[in-house]
């Protein structure tokens, strides 16, 4: 029963804090005290586990608030492959926004008990009664955080705007165009106001802030594509939290994801992981 519900475990856990790792261990230490307690005290096992995983979430939360504080560059979430459910179905597109990196990032924003009503209200269709049990709080309160989360996350995000296939071939158009130095593609494919992140966390070299514009993006992603390592890259593409992304090698190994976030024809995001300790759990997954 546990291995059943383990994939919308771990996804729970995932939106919650942004790591896949740490929520592999969430599910672990909730694996743990679902064998030392009696299943028969146990009215509805799915319920339980929730509870359980959700609270485990919220006592980590804190302290990844103050660890993100003090971390080097932009944070971004650690990237997973998502074509096998590895974060749980997603089946809907509501299921599919609540993965992306652009949405995890909007909910850094939120405290921890409105990010676990967003969540588990938005991602997983709890009622708000369900809810209030999960949290142990008023059904009314679970009402008011739901309500707060949305405004601070914003009524008109950004969602998916182009199908797998469109999406596939901008992120393909993009790569080439970075990695070949074509000045006139990339002003065609970005958007005026467009922002690319990196994550380096300190380890890697990467841009510390956001680059703001198209102007300033382009000549930051053409000055990458002119490192003399950027002619050994190696680019492969994958469903990455729920979108296609560009999986980029040097010499064998996972050196950078990227995604980007479109409206219509345009990106007006990029997102770049270089950070190695942030690769290594969808590493993992490839091998």
């Amino acid at each position: 029963m546990f291995e059943e519900q383990r994939p919308r475990l771990v996804g729970l856990a995932y939106r919650l804090l942004g790591s896949a790792s740490e929520a592999e261990d969430v599910v672990q230490d909730a694996f743990l005290r679902w064998n030392a307690v009696d299943p028969a005290r146990i009215e509805v096992p799915a319920a339980w586990l929730t509870k359980v995983v959700t609270n485990l979430c919220l006592n980590q939360l804190t302290s990844a608030r103050v660890r993100r504080e003090r971390y080097v560059g932009p944070w971004l979430p650690e990237p997973v492959l998502t074509e096998a459910d590895a974060l749980g179905p997603l089946e809907t597109v509501e299921r599919r926004d609540s993965v992306s990196v652009g949405m995890l990032v909007l909910l850094e924003r939120l405290t921890p008990p409105e990010r676990a009503v967003f969540v588990l209200r938005e991602a997983f269709g709890h009622s708000h009664r369900e809810i209030a049990q999960i949290l142990d709080i008023e059904e009314a309160h679970s009402r008011q955080l739901h309500r707060r989360a949305r405004q601070h996350v914003g009524e008109s995000r950004p969602r998916f705007t182009a199908d797998s296939g469109q999406h596939r071939r901008i992120v393909e158009r993009f790569l080439s165009a970075t990695l070949h130095g074509d000045v006139a593609e990339l002003e065609r494919l970005l958007a005026a106001d467009v922002v690319s992140w990196a994550d380096g966390g300190g380890v890697v070299t990467a841009a510390r802030r956001p680059v703001l514009g198209r102007d300033n993006v382009s000549r930051y992603l053409l000055g990458l594509g002119r490192r003399p390592e950027a002619a050994q890259v190696a680019v492969d593409f994958a469903e990455v939290n729920g979108q296609p992304a560009a999986l980029l090698r040097f010499a064998g190994h996972l050196a950078a994801v990227i995604t980007v976030e479109t409206a219509e024809d345009r990106i007006i995001a990029v997102r770049s992981v270089f950070n190695p300790e942030k690769l290594g759990f969808l590493a993992r997954q490839l091998a």
